[in-house]
């Protein structure tokens, strides 16, 4: 009896005892692979790092060597403490228009030697900051006044008066003026917390464009009309990488009132008729840079990135560019416009009434604006409009998506200072910078640093 009691023991023992170990073994063989996870996440770390070193290096490559799309290939990671324990590999691509890269994306696979499975993939693009991140830079004393409606940062080297609507930084290069602050307002609708002045001032000068090598590379590769032998060119964009060129052969002349010419006559932005010189003209891709050696008009539908430019004519004083009608984008096609005047950026006289121009405006030696006119003004003489022209006085809206850059100071509406009564110009002006345009500028968009930013990173894998 108890030899069978004895047996049955035993057998319990070795039941159980197997069951321990198979438990025992299952346990062991969980902690030895979450082991091992771990070590695979670790060196998977070390291999993210690795591959933002690698990042890092190339920042340090275009402070050495701006511009330079060269710096790829392998490249040993070096720890302080542990010396050689990785290596990255930087594949490079480079955005270019005519030659010239604007942007460079870079791509950095990173792996430890530890465990070469153990790899990452990170990328990154590097460009130079450009005058796209603001809606207004100016070079001059300027005013925003109550009836804008302003997103993005508004930048001044001189006086800043913002009495507009904004939700962002609005600064000034100096601290003090006629008895105002750098940036200071005189209604409810500003906010007086996003003001700073002093701030580091923007070099103007380092933002015009070198006309001639402009010039150059439209004749070369892009699109080129020397002087007209008229009154200027009129461009419309076909919404479809074409645009129609036109010679404007007869102008109305009418009497207009700026802050630095006072009353004069001349401007003539009334086309009053033009010819057809070319028909869906196609623009490169590759560089498309359009140059008119002369006053232009502009206008239509935009579905790439392009840069316009009016300057160079010595014998036309008004190299001048001017918003003839609507500049819009074809939505979903990443379009972005820079349109360069030597002189003024003009918004024409006879616009719709809820005019849209989106953009870069850049006037290298003038101002962005739009001067006063008057239907029945007496001012030592008669300085009224012709009659066709009495009811483009004054507009309802100007919406306008991008940048701003002006010289001189100027303006879009005017009010009577003494009332604050509405006299000329567009009764609201609503202003956005362009996000797109920051990311993804056109060709030569002046660059505001000469310090690579990294945007857009990504892990990869």
């Amino acid at each position: 009896m108890v030899a069978k009691q004895s047996g049955q023991l035993l057998i319990l023992v070795l039941v159980f005892g197997a069951v321990f170990l198979i438990i025992i073994s299952s346990f062991i063989s969980s902690v030895v692979t979450q082991a091992r996870a771990v070590d695979v996440r670790v060196e998977q770390q070390r291999a993210t790092e690795i591959a933002e070193a690698g990042l890092n290096y190339y920042k340090w490559y275009l402070a050495h060597f701006p511009g330079d799309a060269g710096g790829g290939g392998t490249y040993t990671y070096f720890d302080p403490e542990a010396g050689a324990v990785g290596e990255y590999d930087l594949a490079i691509t480079s955005n270019s228009y005519c030659g010239e890269v604007s942007s460079l994306r870079v791509q950095s696979t990173g792996r430890t030697f530890a465990n070469t499975a153990a790899q990452s993939v990170v990328s990154a693009t590097y460009k130079l900051p450009t005058v796209a991140e603001y809606s207004f830079i100016s070079n001059a004393n300027v005013r925003y006044g109550a009836s804008r409606v302003i997103t993005g940062p508004v930048h001044g080297n001189q006086q800043v008066q913002m009495d507009g609507f904004h939700n962002s930084y609005v600064g000034s290069g100096i601290l003090f003026l006629d008895g105002n602050d750098g940036v200071f307002t005189t209604t409810a609708n500003a906010t007086p917390g996003l003001f700073q002045f002093p701030v580091s001032p923007i070099d103007f000068a380092g933002l015009t464009i070198d006309m001639t090598q402009m010039r150059t590379s439209a004749q070369a590769s892009g699109i080129y009309y020397g002087p007209s032998g008229g009154w200027g060119y009129r461009l419309l964009f076909n919404g479809n990488n074409t645009v129609d060129v036109f010679r404007v052969t007869s102008t109305q002349n009418y009497w207009s009132f700026s802050a630095a010419e006072r009353w004069h006559q001349g401007e003539r932005n009334d086309i009053l008729s033009n010819v057809m010189i070319a028909n869906n003209l196609p623009i490169d891709a590759d560089c498309p840079v359009l140059f008119f050696e002369d006053k232009l008009w502009i206008e239509g539908a935009i579905n790439q990135k392009v840069v316009v430019s009016a300057g160079l004519n010595t014998l036309n004083t008004q190299n001048n560019i001017v918003i003839h009608d609507n500049i819009t984008y074809v939505a979903g096609s990443n379009a972005g416009l820079l349109a360069i005047a030597e002189h003024d950026v003009d918004v024409g006289i006879d616009v719709p009434a809820n005019l849209t121009a989106n953009g870069i405006f850049i006037a290298q030696n003038g101002r962005f604006g739009r001067n006063y006119y008057c239907a029945y003004c007496w001012d030592g003489g008669w300085k009224g409009l012709p009659s066709s022209l009495d009811p483009f006085v004054s507009r309802n809206s100007l919406t306008r998506l991008g940048s701003v850059i002006s010289n001189l100071g100027g303006g879009t509406e005017w009010i009577n200072t003494n009332t604050g009564e509405h006299m000329s110009g567009f009764r609201s002006r609503v202003t956005s910078f362009d996000r797109d345009q920051v990311d993804n500028p056109p060709p030569l968009t002046p660059e505001t640093s000469d310090v690579y930013e990294l945007q857009d990173w990504r892990l990869e894998g």
